[in-house]
């Protein structure tokens, strides 16, 4: 594992609000000499899980052969992770529900009913920042679900959520830029980011 910070965007639409958001704050951590890596959701082919347990024989998805296979290895060199998506009902993209889902590889389950788990992440530093964007101007409408959706399978999964950044009454493509504010508080995050995963690794 790298000191290296992992962007996942989960919009359909390129170079929107949100691609420009994980973008300032990848350049955020970039400026505290962290190596960073965009992954754009919309650029890979793969499915949602399908529920085989395949990964219950060995600690990786060995049942769907499909872009999460090249995903994977990114998500595990990387001690520092940042997860955008926009707001679609109330909730994350489609494809950011299909990526969290795809990450039960990571799990070890005990054979008792309620299963006990564990994750392979653990216990590495491992830290997260989250962040949606909403078009309407309240939390509950603009945010909804999104955040609390990306945050608890990332708990869930071992990661120290650092911040979360929810972005509200934004929806036409580019005004992003020009809510000063956000982008300065985006790049601020990238850099807190960047230093806890250098410190981490002290």
């Amino acid at each position: 594992m790298k000191n290296a910070v992992l962007g996942i965007g989960a919009s359909p639409r390129k170079n929107g609000n949100s691609d420009m958001l994980l973008k300032k704050i990848l350049e955020g951590a970039r400026s505290e000499n962290v190596k960073t890596e965009m992954v754009q959701l919309r650029d890979y082919q793969f499915t949602a899980c399908t529920g085989c347990e395949m990964c219950r024989k060995k600690p990786e998805c060995d049942g769907l052969k499909d872009g999460m296979q090249l995903i994977y290895p990114k998500i595990l060199e990387a001690r520092g992770l940042v997860l955008v998506s926009p707001t679609h009902n109330y909730n994350v993209t489609a494809w950011m529900k299909a990526f969290i889902d795809r990450l039960y590889c990571f799990y070890t389950f005990t054979d008792d009913r309620p299963r006990n788990y564990s994750s392979s992440l653990a216990g590495q530093g491992r830290k997260v920042i989250l962040t949606a964007v909403g078009e309407q101007p309240s939390y509950e409408e603009a945010i909804g679900l999104s955040i609390d959706a990306m945050r608890l399978p990332f708990e869930a999964l071992g990661y120290d959520v650092i911040a979360d950044l929810p972005v509200l009454g934004i929806f036409d493509k580019g005004k992003i830029n020009e809510q000063a504010d956000i982008m300065e508080k985006a790049g601020s995050l990238g850099r807190e980011l960047a230093l806890s995963v250098i410190k981490n690794n002290k």
